[in-house]
């Protein structure tokens, strides 16, 4: 079909005498207005709306893009889109790399999760500029204008793990081992736990013996990171945890120094280990995010900005790219013991599964 239309294409040129070469042939065309015309053209040409999803592969082995990625896909196929999952082999440049192919397979829309917030930025703006809508993915990407980005609230994040681990632990030692420092979601976290605990410590109630930065959201990371810091000393009362991989790693070497359980650690996501542990009563809490909510939100969100139709923000943010960027958030929910019914409702995790470990 794409060939068809190409030759039809160069014949009407042919006709009214012009001599430039209009194909892709793997490079973007020589101007916006021609960008737009060709990816509209194709759009008509395939029958339906192409929307490419970019992730970065490191970040895909953590259990929950999995699930955002299965709901995105279901429901813009139950639009009548066509979802085109390209995954980087690691970093920036690799993840670039895979936006340019899509670019290149006549998207009408892209959708990433960015591997770095900041360093994306000229990528998105290429994009852009051939005529494709942006859509920023949990994770905001600075310093660039977009057609939207779809989240949940991380200074809330943080703000739910300070709660929980002021009413676990109102006087003690803390440690605080925040996630990458890639990812702008990070520092919102950041903000808003210490939006909570700065008046313990400025009291004296808590000591903030120690904060960490990884460079990735990585188990392996964190093992060694926080490894390293138990070599010192193991003198913690509450362990604040970017996310549930970084918990896990924390419950495991707690575990192998027979302290799980005696020290209170946090994590998001919601991933099953860190439901088991809770039950089990090694973690005491995690941030459920409704990734069903929000990846349906999003699939409905690319088919409408791809179709030029409007849909009303939520919020205006600031991505420091002189634009205010139209934003969709959600909320998270805190998880423990006493409310682990919440994921369970949800479809988030079996019973079953939960409770595989413990008699309930």
């Amino acid at each position: 079909m794409k060939q068809i239309a190409v030759c039809l294409a160069a014949a009407v040129f042919l006709l009214f005498g012009s001599c430039a070469d209009r194909t892709r042939q793997g490079r973007a065309p020589a101007s916006s207005a021609d960008q737009k015309r060709d990816r509209e053209s194709g759009r008509m040409d395939k029958g339906g709306i192409t929307i490419g999803f970019s992730i970065a592969t490191d970040t895909f082995i953590i259990e929950r893009w999995n699930k955002d990625i299965k709901v995105f896909s279901a429901a813009a196929q139950e639009l009548g889109a066509k979802v085109i999952v390209q995954l980087s082999a690691g970093g920036t440049r690799e993840q670039i790399a895979q936006i340019n192919y899509m670019v290149n397979q006549n998207i009408d829309i892209l959708v990433v999760i960015a591997h770095d917030t900041e360093e994306l930025a000229g990528a998105v703006r290429q994009v852009r500029d051939a005529g494709i809508p942006v859509i920023a993915y949990d994770r905001l990407i600075m310093g660039t204008p977009l057609d939207a980005y779809i989240s949940f609230d991380s200074r809330a994040v943080g703000i739910l793990f300070g709660q929980a681990l002021i009413g676990a632990v109102p006087q003690g030692k803390y440690l605080v081992v925040n996630g990458s420092v890639h990812d702008h979601n990070s520092f919102e976290i950041s903000v808003g736990l210490h939006e909570v605990i700065d008046p313990a410590i400025a009291s004296g109630a808590v000591q903030l013996e120690q904060e960490i930065w990884l460079e990735e959201w990585s188990f392996d990371e964190a093992l060694e990171k926080i490894g390293a810091i138990f070599e010192e000393s193991v003198d913690f009362d509450a362990i604040a945890c970017g996310n549930d991989a970084i918990a896990s790693a924390a419950i495991q070497l707690l575990s192998e120094r027979r302290l799980a359980g005696q020290v209170m650690v946090v994590g998001q996501d919601a991933d099953l280990i860190s439901c088991q542990h809770i039950v089990e009563g090694l973690q005491l809490m995690t941030v459920y995010k409704p990734i069903g909510k929000l990846a349906s939100q999003a699939a409905r969100l690319a088919v409408a900005l791809a179709d030029k139709t409007p849909v009303p923000q939520d919020v205006l943010m600031d991505n420091r790219s002189g634009v205010m960027i139209p934003s969709y958030i959600e909320m998270p929910v805190a998880v423990n013991k006493d409310t682990m019914d919440v994921i369970i409702r949800d479809g988030f995790h079996s019973y079953e599964d939960v409770y595989r470990n413990v008699a309930y």
